[in-house]
């Protein structure tokens, strides 16, 4: 996917395919190369997939908030000249998707969340592993996912660099706080957008309940389930993932 990446102005993205948007929001931790499936699979369907990088770390400190984010995605949205898009967001890209949606809902047709901080932050803490020896890292990145196995060394290796970055721990806290002040349990009801969840049962970072909530709360949503699947079902299990996607597209008829 790297070979990919386009770069304009400020921002850096990768785009493939023809049809209507899907942008992809990846989380905290996560970077662009964590939907290769989705990148590789939606052109072929039909669709285009866009998936911008967050100023997660490039932003003034005043700027690094869930809300200046969906603002990014936003301006991004525009600068593409996209009419109507579809939000897919894992983690903290979820939460980024809906507050855009809260905040911009002109333009967003359908969202897509999975794994999603909004409602449950009190795992958030558990996933910000503090500085320490790889070893710990590398413990706290497996938990991530259901099968240790996935937490490869390049996956640790990343999450490695940043929690001993000093200026990115302290830019991770503050997304972290920002995402505890920014919950969205009393938006989710206005929220009429077709929405699908798509959730690992296993996942321990934002648990079964907490889709459960966001199904409760959000009134045209669908939930599916992907079993033996933590926190990051379109890496963990990529097939499964998009299969249920594209039904939900095809049955939504996006």
């Amino acid at each position: 996917m790297e070979q990919r990446f386009k770069k304009e102005g400020k921002y850096t993205y990768f785009e493939s395919g023809e049809g209507i948007p899907i942008i992809v929001l990846h989380g905290l931790m996560g970077g662009l190369s964590n939907f290769g499936g989705v990148a590789d699979f939606f052109p072929k369907h039909g669709y285009k997939v866009v998936i911008p990088e967050l100023p997660l770390y490039t932003q003034n400190i005043l700027k690094t908030n869930v809300k200046a984010f969906a603002r990014f995605v936003k301006d991004f949205i525009t600068f593409k000249g996209f009419d109507k898009v579809i939000l897919l967001g894992n983690s903290l890209g979820g939460h980024v998707a809906l507050y855009h949606t809260k905040m911009y809902p002109e333009k967003v047709i359908g969202m897509v969340l999975t794994g999603s901080s909004g409602l449950y932050e009190s795992a958030m803490g558990d996933t910000y592993p503090k500085r320490g020896d790889y070893e710990y890292i590398k413990l706290k990145t497996q938990g991530v996912f259901y099968d240790p196995e996935m937490a490869t060394k390049e996956v640790v290796d990343e999450v490695f660099n940043i929690v001993n970055d000093r200026i990115k721990v302290i830019k991770t806290l503050t997304i972290a706080k920002s995402a505890i002040r920014h919950n969205m349990a009393k938006d989710l009801p206005k929220m009429t957008i077709p929405t699908c969840l798509i959730w690992g049962k296993n996942d321990k970072v934002t648990p079964p309940e907490v889709a459960e909530e966001f199904h409760k709360l959000l009134p045209n949503s669908d939930l599916y389930w992907v079993d033996k699947c933590g926190h990051a079902a379109m890496m963990e299990h990529p097939t499964e993932f998009n299969r249920i996607l594209l039904e939900w597209l095809q049955k939504t008829k996006f």
